[in-house]
């Protein structure tokens, strides 16, 4: 059997070769607040829906995908009356919130035929996979998207974070940020309308001018592991697909 990224032979002189995806394995992290759409707290389906048909696009060119997703649109509704809670408790509620998003996803990714596994840092054995990094691989090798539960397993680490130590693990050529924001911007664009996107930048130059891109934790095992970011809108239009395919789409941060 050929391996599965091998490209088959191009015959037809008079048609131009398609052009080919930039990476074979990326990292995608998704806020949780990504899936509410405009709802308050919670998960809005269409947006659950419309995001899933972006991961399909991308699925559709063999590339090897995995998912880290945060758990604010569910933590954000209980928040209030975990003011003045233990921090390590109050992160284990958001771990578990993001178990309950993860499952979302992969249930609408089953309704759009595209087989999704969930493995979590968190011992829940009856609901989903405990993350095993070889049995990940594996998915990933066979075509599977697979989704990272419960961030790292250890309160006072962001998903973001997490979605860091999995991409090294997974040998990810990047990690994407899917946001709000179309980028990473000279300053908040909601606050200061003169505010300008950088097309790229490096780790150095983000950390010179503090910028947040990422947590600190996050941002430093991406610089040490040379491992680029490419911040962008999840919620524009074909997005994710353009920066797999390696146009102009978002920041892209590197070494």
């Amino acid at each position: 059997m050929p391996p599965r990224h091998q490209i088959k032979q191009w015959i037809s002189p008079e048609e131009p070769m398609p052009a080919l995806p930039k990476y074979k394995r990326v990292l995608l992290k998704l806020s949780g607040e990504a899936l509410m759409g405009e709802d308050l707290f919670g998960i809005n389906r269409a947006t659950i829906e419309r995001i899933v048909g972006e991961i399909g696009a991308v699925a559709e060119l063999n590339i090897e995908l995995s998912v880290v997703i945060g758990g604010g649109n569910i933590f954000r509704g209980v928040a209030p009356g975990a003011q003045g809670m233990d921090r390590a408790t109050a992160d284990y509620m958001g771990m578990l919130a993001t178990i309950m998003n993860a499952l979302a996803l992969q249930d609408s990714m089953k309704q759009h035929n595209i087989v999704a596994r969930v493995q979590s840092a968190l011992s829940v054995e009856q609901v989903v996979e405990p993350y095993i990094r070889g049995k990940a691989l594996r998915y990933l090798e066979e075509g599977k998207v697979v989704i990272f539960a419960a961030g790292t397993g250890n309160p006072f680490f962001t998903t973001d974070t997490a979605a860091a130590l999995r991409a090294s693990e997974m040998g990810a050529e990047i990690v994407l940020k899917g946001t709000k924001v179309d980028g990473v911007y000279t300053a908040d664009p909601k606050l200061d309308p003169g505010a300008t996107k950088y097309d790229e930048i490096t780790f150095r130059e983000a950390m010179i001018k503090d910028l947040k891109v990422m947590d600190a934790t996050a941002f430093a095992l991406c610089r040490d592991q040379k491992l680029p970011i490419n911040v962008f809108s999840i919620f524009k239009e074909g997005a994710l697909k353009r920066v797999v395919m390696g146009e102009n789409e978002g920041t892209l941060v590197h070494v």
